[in-house]
């Protein structure tokens, strides 16, 4: 209980401040969320690649956070080990630490569309040494023709996703 009432208080500074579907249509959609945390942009972006230890294991295909894994390097991989096999979520396209992010693939449900998706992540310095980290989510191409369906199923998984990341980043 002690725990819970030293933590919350950090989980509910680190909410995000803005989520929302920028844009979305049949072939596409851009999901933008926004979290202030309590750490610096260095701390917050070193929490951002232990990712086993925010992502809810729901929104895997193994059901095991434990078996993620974000190699914050160029090339670096999202992947996810599975029984004889694995996954590639995300490819890490661009890293400047303590800044920003930049990982390119189809996540969830858009992985079987022939679609791209660029997932730019920010650490930009605050106000009392804080961080804002801003995540925009792009996605483009085919997907049957149903982007704007799945965009805020997207935008509600993302943002539960940037909500656990914060509270980890700022339990830290």
């Amino acid at each position: 209980m002690k725990l819970l009432a030293a933590v919350l208080p950090l989980v509910l500074l680190a909410a995000p401040a803005s989520s929302e579907v920028v844009s979305a249509g049949a072939n596409g959609f851009v999901i933008r969320h926004v979290a202030e945390l309590p750490a610096p942009p260095q701390r917050a972006f070193a929490a951002f690649g232990q990712l086993p230890r925010w992502w809810n294991p729901d929104h895997s295909y193994s059901g095991k956070a434990a078996n993620l894994r974000l190699v914050l390097a160029p090339g670096g991989c999202f992947c996810e080990r599975l029984p004889g096999g694995g996954i590639e979520h995300m490819r890490v396209a661009l890293v400047q630490p303590g800044e920003r992010v930049v990982l390119v693939g189809a996540l969830g449900p858009v992985l079987f569309d022939a679609v791209a998706g660029s997932m730019d992540v920010r650490f930009i310095a605050g106000t009392a040494g804080g961080t804002r980290v801003t995540m925009e989510y792009k996605v483009a191409g085919f997907a049957n023709g149903g982007a704007d369906k799945l965009a805020p199923i997207v935008d509600r998984v993302l943002g539960e996703q940037l909500r656990r990341y914060a509270g980890f980043a700022s339990a830290r």
